[in-house]
């Protein structure tokens, strides 16, 4: 990904003159900090205070994920993109118009997984016909109900399950998951969605972050401490496009291999540095294609329209325009 660095190994991130210089048992490595605006850390990193400044002064993003793969925290510079008017404002339309909001992220979800699937239908895999019968036809029809938080929230979670079922359809059987197992994963499919996921909201944290919305204050999720609700609501509509694309085409063209690419201990399954890399790799190329955006008239990337979410939401919020997240019938 363009401006983002990935470290899979041990060591220690430091200050060198104006510039970060990794450090590890195999030497030193040059960071030049023009070129990055994300670090991403996979492994167990050293930083201290000299260094977590200098990279704030630089704008620079830093994300560290454990061990499974999932997602710690993020250290990123001083808020200093942020609007008291408008956070009281999204906290107004969470009172009032939180149904609004999450019915059209639950929509764009059921939309954006049609449009994947409708792909393998295209290449003689009817069997997906009733699954694509349900998203287009039943979902929408439930959405037009008069809904409460919790229904919404069942219905999104049907849509993904249907989801996960259709996978024996299109998929090598032993990246077939009988269900959602997320801490830890038991098998290599879970494995490879929670760690997409993982990094995809990293990604949309950032992306946030570059805007003057408050990531504590959500919609479809619940607002709660100790996490940034609000990019796991952003997110969400892309996850068919980015993250799973990245899956089916790893999976499917045996880039990801299941006894070469995944360490298995006891009852779970994780991901080695070598499955990793190739699968960062393979999101790296979706956040950085681009597309068509349809009301810009000019190519954008995944990681951009990401951004561009953040503020239609903010429109929203402000000026009661319409809220439609991320379209995927709409990319060209």
């Amino acid at each position: 990904m363009g401006h983002a660095k990935y470290i899979f190994s041990q060591g220690e991130l430091k200050r060198k003159d104006n510039s970060i210089t990794f450090v590890n048992e195999k030497g030193n490595k040059h960071i030049p900090v023009e070129a990055v605006k994300e670090i991403y850390c996979f492994n167990e990193i050293t930083v201290n205070t000299k260094f977590l400044d200098f990279a704030a002064k630089a704008g620079i993003t830093i994300h560290f994920f454990n061990y499974y793969g999932y997602y710690s925290g993020t250290f990123y510079p001083k808020e200093s993109l942020v609007s008291g008017n408008l956070t009281i404002k999204q906290a107004q339309t969470y009172l009032e118009k939180r149904l609004y909001i999450a019915k059209a992220i639950v929509k764009a979800i059921s939309d954006n997984i049609h449009e994947l699937l409708y792909h393998y239908y295209r290449h003689d895999k009817k069997e997906l016909k009733p699954y694509l019968d349900w998203l287009k036809n039943e979902v929408p029809a439930y959405l037009e109900k008069d809904l409460d938080i919790k229904q919404l929230l069942f219905i999104e979670g049907t849509i993904w399950q249907r989801f996960y079922e259709s996978f024996r359809h299109f998929l090598p059987e032993d990246f077939i998951m009988n269900k959602r197992v997320r801490r830890p994963p038991d098998n290599p499919m879970n494995a490879l969605i929670s760690f997409g996921n993982s990094l995809l909201y990293a990604k949309t944290v950032s992306q946030i972050y570059s805007t003057h919305l408050n990531q504590c204050i959500s919609f479809l999720h619940e607002p709660s401490e100790g996490r940034f609700s609000l990019s796991l609501d952003i997110s969400e509509a892309f996850k068919p496009a980015i993250v799973y694309k990245a899956i089916f085409e790893a999976v499917n063209k045996k880039k990801i291999k299941v006894d070469k690419h995944f360490s298995k201990k006891l009852n779970y399954c994780i991901l080695n540095d070598e499955g990793k890399k190739i699968f960062v790799e393979a999101l790296g190329e979706k956040f950085d294609s681009v597309f068509e955006h349809p009301v810009l008239k000019r190519k954008v990337s995944y990681n951009t329209a990401i951004k561009l979410d953040g503020y239609k939401l903010i429109k929203y919020i402000m000026e009661g325009k319409p809220f439609k997240p991320f379209d995927m019938k709409e990319q060209k």
